[in-house]
């Protein structure tokens, strides 16, 4: 969903992604092999499903539904995602959202860092007849556990049928992505799939046509962004200089002590696209 060619961002998101809902046979599931990234932090937010994640950091752990996942990447990590060994032997059905939030310039080179937070830990806020879980920032006067670098906000809601809410929510920038169901964003319909980005200055009001799972996503803008395959900076040059970097460790077997080294437990890796 993001980036797109009109709305390349919304507030610090500047890459969000919808997985599945797939259903794997027994045997089947997902292998993502290591791969780098820069500039950016990862969230990864289960619906279903599970998914093993595997890090230069030393982190190894499997992400469950509603828990978070916050992978700063800084001035560069590695990392691979794969279906566990139970969930692949039993067949399993997977559905989440995956997002990137671009860091702030000063903070592109900060040190890689990996926070796990179960969904116990996540604040619940209820607005009506609506639940919403807040994984990161702050929103409606409650805060998340997540250490983040900006101003910013990040909801996953339940709407059942009929239920509406006000996004009167204190951030310069706030989208609306529909997983399921359908909404109306000030009488608007949007339909599953299907990402609103509110205008500048306005509340907006979002009802629920049907049973519905909403994100709630922005925050501050942080100003342009480049984004080349895993790599995001506000400077090109950086960018240019981490595709170097990988493609010098792959040819060097990725050495100890180098900017991006293979997680415990890996030999595979994604090469450098062209």
């Amino acid at each position: 969903m993001l980036p797109f060619a009109r709305q390349r961002m919304v507030g610090p998101f500047i890459f969000f992604d919808q997985m599945g809902p797939a259903e794997f046979a027994p045997g089947q599931g997902i292998d993502v092999r290591p791969h780098p990234h820069i500039g950016l932090a990862t969230v990864t937010y289960l619906f279903e499903g599970a998914l093993g994640h595997r890090d230069s950091l030393g982190e190894d752990l499997v992400i469950r539904p509603g828990d978070v996942n916050w992978m700063t990447a800084g001035r560069g990590v590695v990392h691979s995602e794969r279906t566990p060994a139970p969930e692949r032997a039993a067949g399993h059905r997977m559905f989440g959202i995956q997002t990137w939030v671009a860091l702030p310039e000063d903070k592109e080179n900060i040190a890689p860092a990996f926070h796990h937070h179960k969904a116990a830990t996540l604040p619940v806020i209820e607005r009506g007849d609506s639940r919403f879980d807040l994984i990161l920032g702050n929103a409606w006067d409650r805060t998340a556990p997540v250490e983040v670098f900006s101003p910013i906000f990040y909801l996953h809601g339940l709407m059942p049928a009929g239920s509406g809410t006000d996004l009167d929510i204190d951030h310069a920038e706030r989208a609306v992505y529909v997983v399921e169901g359908e909404v109306t964003l000030d009488g608007e319909p949007v339909a599953a799939g299907e990402m609103a980005v509110l205008e500048a200055g306005s509340v907006g009001h979002l009802m629920a046509s049907t049973d519905s799972r909403v994100m709630l996503c922005g925050g501050d803008n942080l100003g342009p962004r480049h984004i080349n395959w895993n790599f995001v900076a506000a400077d090109r040059a950086a960018i240019s200089e981490a595709r170097q970097d990988w493609s010098d460790a792959a040819r060097a077997g990725f050495p100890t002590g180098g900017r991006f080294a293979l997680p415990p437990g890996e030999t595979e890796h994604i090469p450098l696209p062209d």
